[in-house]
């Protein structure tokens, strides 16, 4: 199976490639950074699409927020993708309001926004999508809707970097960060994912 593997930031991306470094791999892997942000992310997607040729698998890697009830560290796998920042009716462009169906299995989504979130603006999508629990991220629905026009299916692993609603902030990704740059995480779940 051949993976495009997307990371938004430099650090995901170095982090990333190291963890493929000396492993006997089932799976052959492509890693690309995509930037930060839905533009980026869509159209660096798209680009890489079209250079690499086929790929049987799109992977989003990388760190996210998360809503309470997962901690710092924890490694999820959600099976739907959503735009929280959306404000149109719901029928009106369903290619940004209806969620995308990922590979995972975990239960909840990754709402992707043009922002960092705070505990307010979780607090906010929380009662307007009237969920409990989800990553929040800038790239993954937008690189879903990328490998959509291509008909390519994406799987988004991300590692919970900070829970803003027990206070968590940018000071605090910084830090989880800085400490957590092991990805062999990330490698075997693709290399187990069925």
């Amino acid at each position: 199976m051949r993976y495009l593997v997307i990371t938004p930031t430099e650090r995901e991306y170095v982090n990333m490639r190291a963890a493929f470094q000396g492993c006997d791999l089932n799976h052959e892997y492509d890693v690309v950074r995509c930037g930060v942000g839905k533009a980026l992310a869509a159209a660096n997607t798209a680009c890489a699409i079209v250079r690499g040729g086929k790929y049987d698998r799109i992977a989003v890697v990388g760190y996210a927020a998360s809503a309470l009830g997962r901690s710092r560290g924890d490694v999820v796998a959600p099976s739907v993708a959503r735009y929280h920042d959306c404000r149109i009716p719901g029928d009106f462009v369903p290619e940004l309001t209806e969620p995308y169906q990922l590979l995972g299995g975990d239960e909840g989504a990754v709402w992707t926004g043009d922002s960092f979130v705070n505990g307010e603006i979780i607090a906010q999508i929380k009662e307007q999508y009237g969920i409990e629990q989800g990553l929040f991220d800038m790239e993954a629905t937008a690189i879903c809707q990328a490998a959509a026009l291509f008909g390519v299916p994406v799987v988004v692993v991300k590692m919970v970097s900070d829970v803003p609603e027990e206070g968590d902030n940018e000071h605090s990704y910084d830090e989880f960060v800085d400490s957590h740059s092991d990805f062999t995480v990330f490698v075997d779940y693709l290399e187990k994912l069925k």
